[in-house]
């Protein structure tokens, strides 16, 4: 792949794939006018992770905004060479084209996530979270592949097939019925089943008392008056269901160039507002900011610092062999002739003692409460640092 150059084709080129591999960049005309227009705007001349930080705010501020598009063309490298390892890791599952489409398609999700208190890199925070959303997505079709219908139903929570009735448009009075119909399938043919992934349809007795259980519960818990069914109609509603449910668990990645319907010369990034918060950019730049942005990532950095330095021998020599040497938890119980659930348990502990670490800085400087949505940015941003700091380490070792 051929890296991108300058600001202007950083925020407003795409990947093109041909036969699954990288072809060249595609410039969208609406965001490289908008990236143009905010340079001729901006008084100084900023990096790409400035910029990044930019697009942020302005989808933060009005998420309609071409903010996504611009902050999508600049995670499209990350995005390619994450998709790529999963690819050639898992060559049986998913295209480099399928990881990257399931991995880019998730850019709101992260700006949702993304908290520039405790990360200005959003390029290396994307990478993290792109590589958590294709292991999602590569562990929800392996489930989807492998199941049967009827397995997928007993797998699936209460929850979720509610969710993917209600995806697929679904009234409110058949999701009812759907759904009472699921619990007598669970009830009485899942229960005790231990055959999951490959459960067989139902026999015709099993079917029949399916039926009889869902008519005689029909009419106490459905809020309306429903017709008794036969067997025929209840599997053609839990069919219905495992459907949905599979569709729900795996859906189709759409490309945001792609054709809008009846309009051939139309795609979806046309309809993107052109609006700009052009006054994010100056708050952006102020230097009282970007000096409190600064001292306190100076900060953390000391403290980490000082805490990994509080490690004991054995933590540290682990620790460089995890982020320097990149070695597998099996290659370090080697290396150190320990066990390897030892190493796992001992890289746990070591990064909740920094986790604890850091949560109580955020708490004392920061007055930030330690939420669940917040300790999972933290500990976020935490992989991350001892990524960066550990590479940076070895490059100068």
């Amino acid at each position: 792949m051929q890296p991108r150059q300058g600001i202007v084709e950083i925020f407003s080129t795409f990947v093109q794939f041909d036969a699954d591999k990288f072809s060249g960049w595609v410039t969208d005309p609406k965001l490289r006018r908008s990236i143009k227009s905010c340079l001729e705007q901006s008084a100084k001349q900023e990096s790409d992770r400035v910029w990044a930080i930019y697009w942020y705010k302005v989808w933060h501020n009005k998420p309609s905004s071409l903010a996504v598009g611009h902050v999508s063309a600049y995670l499209q490298e990350v995005c390619f060479w994450v998709g790529r390892k999963f690819a050639l890791n898992f060559p049986t599952q998913l295209s480099v084209a399928d990881c990257f489409q399931i991995a880019i398609a998730s850019v709101p999700k992260i700006l949702k996530s993304f908290n520039p208190q405790y990360s200005s890199n959003l390029n290396s925070y994307a990478q993290l979270a792109f590589e958590r959303v294709i292991k999602d997505a590569i562990r929800l079709r392996q489930e989807a592949d492998i199941s049967s219908d009827w397995a997928l139903l007993h797998k699936v929570s209460r929850k979720r097939l509610i969710q993917s009735l209600q995806n697929a448009g679904f009234k409110p009075q058949n999701i009812e019925s759907y759904v009472l119909a699921w619990e007598c399938f669970k009830e009485l043919y899942t229960a005790e089943n231990t055959t999951i992934r490959q459960l067989n349809r139902p026999s015709a007795d099993s079917w029949q008392a399916i039926t009889r259980l869902y008519n005689t519960e029909r009419l106490q818990q459905l809020n309306f008056a429903n017709a008794a069914v036969n067997e025929q109609t209840m599997e053609q509603w839990l069919l219905a269901c495992a459907k949905v449910v599979r569709t729900f668990m795996y859906p189709k990645m759409v490309s945001a160039d792609a054709p809008l319907k009846d309009a051939e010369d139309s795609n979806l990034l046309d309809i993107l507002s052109p609006d700009l918060q052009t006054s994010v950019l100056t708050e952006l730049v102020e230097q009282e900011e970007t000096a409190n942005m600064r001292s306190q990532q100076a900060q953390l950095k000391q403290i980490l610092q000082q805490a990994i330095a509080a490690l004991d021998a054995e933590s540290q020599k682990l620790l460089q062999a995890y982020y320097i040497q990149e070695l597998t938890q099996q290659e370090i119980a080697t290396q150190l002739n320990i066990k390897q659930y030892n190493v796992s348990r001992r890289l746990s502990s070591i990064k909740k003692s920094l986790l604890l670490t850091l949560t109580q800085w955020s708490q004392n400087t920061l007055h930030i409460s330690p939420k669940s949505d917040v300790m999972d940015a933290i500990n976020t941003g935490l992989e991350e640092w001892l990524k960066v700091q550990y590479k940076g380490l070895g490059a100068r070792g």
